[in-house]
């Protein structure tokens, strides 16, 4: 019984993040629609909608586009792999998220989401994110995870100049894309099983970035240059096969938190880390 607790904790932790994330969005106070006919009998004034593990009927999906006032959508276990055709007259959609529906690809009119500030894929089957995403310039979060499959980056990412936070988690990107260095405000950037042997270099246009994650990968260095992303306060690279840390991070003066578990470092080493690191928090 006790070997279960860690899962169903780990499950509960997942569900209570998406659901903190969907609160966020939408008028204050507004009324959570969890039936889509009844949705749309009302119609207008309808601003938040979750239709996790519900059935969806075709005739009924498809008319989702009448929601004009929708701002948060979440959909989740729906046994649904395709948008409805005019998925992309939801133009006042702020908030969007879809878990373990087999999407394959982002909505054909991506570009008329021109609202959303946060959008998410959790346990699709999407290989590459469409140049049209540059369309989205409120965006702020993108979350792709549990793809289980290549991810491939368009170079107009360096358009969205209010994305401040990525996630691509049990995914396989190109080692580290280069164009994710080009993100110009990019804040938190987590890349947690992502097949990354190798990180290029190019820390100096990290200019705002705060937290770094780079666990699970099949890194055995970091750059030289890590310390010129000056803001950086949270480092983790966990389960990665690292021998050692690039000494210049010593010079970030921003650096809190450093995580090392998994690298399997001596306790000597550890002892020289925290001798480099004075007043930040070695986890190891």
């Amino acid at each position: 019984m006790h070997k279960l607790l860690p899962i169903f904790l780990l499950l509960t932790t997942i569900c209570d993040a998406q659901q903190n994330e969907f609160d966020k969005y939408g008028p204050f106070g507004s009324k959570v629609f969890t039936d889509l006919k009844v949705a749309l009998e009302v119609e207008k004034n309808v601003y938040k909608l979750d239709l996790s593990y519900i059935k969806l009927e075709p005739k009924i999906y498809a008319k989702i586009g009448k929601l004009k006032d929708l701002q948060a959508l979440k959909l989740s276990g729906n046994e649904i792999n395709t948008y409805p055709t005019n998925f992309g007259d939801l133009y006042n959609l702020v908030y969007f998220a879809s878990y373990n529906n087999e999407f394959k690809s982002f909505p054909n009119d991506l570009k008329k989401l021109i609202n959303l500030n946060y959008l998410e894929f959790f346990g699709s089957k999407i290989d590459s994110i469409p140049a049209d995403i540059a369309y989205l310039t409120k965006l702020k979060t993108l979350k792709i995870s549990s793809t289980n499959d290549t991810l491939k980056l368009p170079t107009t990412l360096k358009y969205l100049k209010n994305l401040k936070e990525v996630t691509f988690e049990n995914c396989i990107l190109d080692s580290f894309p280069k164009e994710l260095f080009k993100i110009p405000n990019l804040n938190y950037l987590n890349l947690t099983n992502a097949n990354i042997f190798y990180m290029t270099k190019h820390f100096e246009r990290f200019v705002n970035l705060e937290v770094l994650v780079l666990d699970a990968n099949q890194l055995q260095t970091l750059p030289f240059d890590i310390y010129k992303a000056k803001k950086l306060r949270f480092l983790s690279v966990k389960n990665n096969h690292l021998q050692k840390m690039p000494d210049t991070i010593c010079q970030l003066e921003n650096l809190t938190t450093l995580d090392v578990k998994g690298n399997g470092f001596s306790k000597e080493y550890i002892e020289e880390l925290k001798a480099l690191l004075p007043g930040c928090e070695i986890r190891f």
